[in-house]
């Protein structure tokens, strides 16, 4: 049997804090990291250079309640310091796994994790590591999202993949109507014009001006991360 061709050389995952919770109401599920990092690891061992955004909803909603009425900034920072949290427990369960992560951060913490260098990124891309960039852009007011489609530009990725819990873009939400269907692709201004809210406008629009396809999928349906790295109808793909 013939080694299945990635379609994709170089990617950037988006991955939702939320989705590391598995059934938990917040934090961290073991198993759930564990499989996801299965699945990474079944990419890179196909060749495919793969940096991680990860975003910080699973451990923010656990202080959600004490953030009411605080400066929108300083809560965005306590999201990104969840970011770096989650950041750390990938890349310690990929060195466990056998892959080699490299964390870098957008704001500087360095006991901790090293800060992000553009070209030490790449170079960590080109000699087959995981890289994860944590604490999103590094700026309040911009989102997980909008960090993945800058970094995604920043190091030249061929596609940024949403990774869900819905296995891609519905016409309607697929819980409240049945007859709702997904799109196997759609343009970026089709997408605009239906409003289907696929991610923040900043980052919507910032993938679309780089012309840098975006593609959903979902992180919960076994096997999804790699049939959408060989080019397999999963998930929808949002083109310019």
């Amino acid at each position: 049997m013939s080694q299945a061709t990635p379609v994709h050389k170089r990617v950037l995952l988006k991955l939702s804090g939320e989705a590391l919770m598995g059934d938990d109401p917040f934090g961290i599920n073991r198993d759930t990291i564990v499989r996801m990092v299965d699945e990474i690891g079944e990419v890179t061992r196909m060749g495919v250079e793969v940096a991680v955004v990860i975003g910080g909803g699973n451990i923010f909603r656990g202080v959600a309640g004490g953030s009411v009425g605080m400066d929108r900034a300083t809560a965005d920072y306590m999201g990104m310091l969840a970011t770096v949290m989650n950041s750390l427990a990938l890349g310690d369960t990929m060195n466990k796994a056998g892959l080699t992560s490299r964390v870098m951060s957008a704001i500087s913490i360095e006991q901790v994790v090293e800060p992000y260098v553009r070209p030490k990124a790449l170079q960590y891309l080109e000699e087959g590591k995981v890289v994860i960039f944590a604490a999103g852009t590094g700026n309040p007011f911009f989102t997980t999202d909008t960090a993945a489609a800058l970094r995604g530009a920043e190091i030249g990725a061929q596609v940024v993949l949403k990774a869900t819990k819905v296995d891609g873009v519905y016409t309607a939400d697929p819980k409240k109507d049945p007859t709702a269907t997904r799109y196997n692709r759609i343009s970026f201004d089709e997408a605009m014009a239906k409003n289907l809210g696929i991610m923040d406008a900043t980052a919507f629009a910032l993938c679309r001006d780089q012309k840098l396809p975006i593609k959903v999928f979902s992180i919960v349906k076994h096997g999804a991360l790699r049939r959408v790295i060989l080019g397999e109808d999963e998930g929808t793909l949002v083109y310019a």
